[in-house]
């Protein structure tokens, strides 16, 4: 087993898999996009700047280069915001051995092609790595993984040897790892859920208290569940932990990222003051415009998506959004769910 593995991406998440990996005896590899934060990773032996407070392994060798990340290496994980992935899988796919095994670790949807994040893999890297790409995904706060909390996810590849293998190497006693076939819905529910988790959030920030989380959440989930399965989800995946899990973590924690864009917005915040005081990534805010034009050429009802789209992109008062929320006509539970 080759005991090297590299990390493209820096980020407190990044960061955050590069120990849980080193700790397990495994020479890291970690590719940090800002100059000034790999020397700081490598001098400090901390990332003062997404990840504070936590030590670097001696194991995790950092790095600006990605021909300097790919030598030797067999097994790469993405970890970079998706509007970059495109490109930085661009410069890593001329560098790849033919067996090697990439695991997304990233979530989103393509805002121009609307697609996952495995699928621009599949339009960047060889066809022989078709079925050598998996995705990792659940829920998780990187500060709590990092603090060694007990935490579950899933690993899907579609194929199922692919996705045992990122199992065996992600494991620990306190990271359990679950495997799926269904890759498409794994992404999807990882990315979706971050939607939902802005208009959670509004809710919030509006004062409208813990029922009307839960039904948001609820609601939310149908949503998803509607659109995963026009585009070819399994209904099932997105009720675990990629979806289900991801979306009440998501929701209610106060790490999330995603809801607290939704708590600003709902306070009174515009979205373009929040970006500008964000140094990290809140997907769901690109993913609502992705979410938004997969329901309208999957033609599948979402309200929910609808409103948070109004919100961010056309300038809608949370209020009036709520106000026609409520007065979407009430159906059957699960309308459209399953076909």
């Amino acid at each position: 087993m080759n005991k090297r593995i590299a990390v493209i991406g820096a980020g407190s998440w990044g960061t955050t898999l590069a120990n849980l990996l080193a700790d397990k005896g495994y020479e890291v590899k970690l590719w940090v996009y800002e100059d000034d934060l790999c020397g700081i990773i490598k001098e400090k032996r901390e990332n003062t700047i997404y990840l504070p407070g936590f030590r670097i392994s001696e194991r995790i060798y950092p790095t600006t280069y990605i021909e300097e990340v790919a030598e030797g290496i067999d097994t790469f994980i993405i970890v970079v915001p998706s509007h970059v992935v495109r490109s930085i899988a661009t410069q890593l796919a001329s560098f790849l051995p033919p067996d090697a095994i990439i695991i997304n670790a990233s979530k989103g949807i393509e805002i121009e092609s609307l697609v996952t994040i495995s699928r621009i893999l599949r339009e960047i890297f060889p066809e022989r790595f078709y079925k050598r790409v998996a995705t990792i995904s659940g829920p998780t706060f990187a500060n709590e993984v990092s603090l060694k909390t007990p935490t579950a996810v899933v690993a899907a590849s579609e194929d199922i040897r692919i996705a045992e293998r990122v199992q065996e190497i992600f494991t620990t006693s306190y990271f359990r790892v679950f495997t799926n076939t269904d890759l498409l819905g794994v992404e999807l529910g990882g990315a979706l859920k971050n939607v939902i988790a802005i208009a959670a959030g509004i809710s919030d920030g509006l004062g409208f208290g813990y029922n009307a989380r839960a039904a948001l959440i609820t609601r939310g989930l149908v949503e998803m569940m509607r659109l995963g399965v026009a585009i070819g989800a399994s209904p099932q995946t997105l009720s675990g932990l990629s979806g289900l899990g991801d979306l009440v973590l998501t929701c209610t924690g106060d790490l999330s990222r995603n809801r607290g864009v939704g708590l600003k917005i709902g306070k009174g915040m515009k979205l373009d003051e929040i970006q500008k005081g964000m140094r990290m990534v809140a997907e769901g805010i690109r993913t609502v415009k992705s979410a938004h034009d997969l329901k309208r050429r999957y033609k599948v009802k979402g309200a929910i998506i609808d409103e948070t789209y109004a919100i961010l992109y056309e300038g809608k008062s949370p209020r009036e959004a709520l106000k026609d929320l409520l007065e979407v006509k009430i159906k059957d539970e699960f309308e459209g769910v399953i076909q």
